[in-house]
């Protein structure tokens, strides 16, 4: 029955916004929380759906949930935004698929009284949101390069890098990741707001992946044309960590190449145990997508507006890295703690 009332309720508003009338709620009794992800095919934003799901299920909110059709849709997002207005949401949870042009879409559910929490990726400028739930991500790339430049100068061997990024688009998470693994080689990586401006040698180059797997092995591909002795893979997540190794051993070079990685997924944790990625940077979605419901459920209540990590610009929901190679001098949890933990 709660299931049918909520369709009829749905249907009502919908009538509603065809006469041309003022926003309504879904006729639940429940504040409408949103949440939005950059599509709802990658394993990161699958996982962070349940994890909102269960936390709206605690919190008496009505939870309505929607993607991009694939990484970078900004259109899909805006719909997103404007359908949420309609429905009189309390706020809404964003991983935003352009971090500066949803801005202006934000600014309209603000307008609304709307509380509006970004998830992993911040806006541009940051402050166009309430607060931000995310992965210290420059902290991610840097654990990770910090692993590879200890295993690298252990076994004496000078590296030759692939860069597997994103997108051309440069948003926020793309390029932190980016430098901060850069960084934690020991790479002058110049403008940390810049992918590529790096005058580093031991950069074979730069390709984009789209986030997934065969954006990751065309980018590997690539890249192996251009500098077949590549022999240290960065990559902006495990999807794209597994199209890069199909490349590597499709041209036999996969026992040759570390990849290194930033998501902590459980396929990804997987890939660790049996060695297709070195090291990957474990993220906790489930906590960012339960804190964000929360907080937008505090605020239907009472106003409260959320308080960020003390010292930064977001509130910090940890990282944390983990190989099987573990390192001198770098702190990790192996596999089996991560089969236990992944995607927390």
């Amino acid at each position: 029955m709660r299931q049918q009332s909520k369709l009829l309720a749905a249907a009502g508003c919908a009538v509603l916004i065809l006469a041309g009338l003022s926003a309504c709620n879904r006729g639940t009794g429940e504040p409408v929380v949103g949440l939005i992800t950059k599509t709802d095919t990658n394993p990161f934003f699958v996982t962070m759906k349940k994890g909102a799901q269960q936390a709206a299920d605690e919190q008496g909110v009505d939870l309505q949930t929607f993607a991009g059709k694939v990484d970078g849709d900004n259109e899909a997002q805006v719909q997103a935004i404007e359908n949420l207005i309609s429905f009189g949401a309390k706020g809404f949870l964003i991983t935003p698929n352009d971090s500066k042009a949803i801005v202006p879409s934000i600014d309209r559910a603000k307008q609304a009284d709307m509380l509006v929490i970004a998830l992993d990726t911040p806006v541009d400028p940051p402050d166009a949101v309430d607060a931000t739930f995310a992965t210290d991500n420059f902290e991610a790339g840097r654990l990770i390069g910090e692993w590879a430049k200890a295993k690298f100068s252990t076994g004496g061997t000078q590296a030759r890098i692939a860069m597997l990024d994103l997108n051309p688009n440069q948003v926020s998470v793309d390029v932190q990741r980016d430098q901060g693994f850069l960084e934690g080689f020991g790479v002058d990586i110049g403008d940390p707001a810049r992918i590529g401006d790096e005058n580093d040698p031991r950069i074979a180059g730069h390709d984009v992946t789209d986030g997934n797997e065969e954006g990751g092995r065309t980018a590997m591909e690539n890249l192996l044309q251009k500098d077949p002795t590549i022999n240290l893979v960065y990559t902006i997540n495990e999807p794209a960590a597994a199209g890069a190794y199909e490349a590597l051993k499709a041209a036999g070079r996969e026992r040759e190449v570390t990849i290194v990685s930033v998501d902590g997924g459980c396929p990804g944790v997987d890939n660790v145990a049996k060695g297709v990625i070195g090291a990957t940077s474990m993220q906790f979605p489930i906590k960012m997508a339960q804190l964000g419901v929360e907080a937008i459920a505090q605020y239907a209540k009472d106003g409260t507006r959320p308080q960020n990590t003390a010292g930064k610009d977001f509130v910090d929901t940890g990282v944390q890295l983990i190989t099987d190679d573990p390192q001198a001098g770098v702190e990790a949890k192996d596999s089996a703690w991560g089969r236990q933990n992944c995607w927390g």
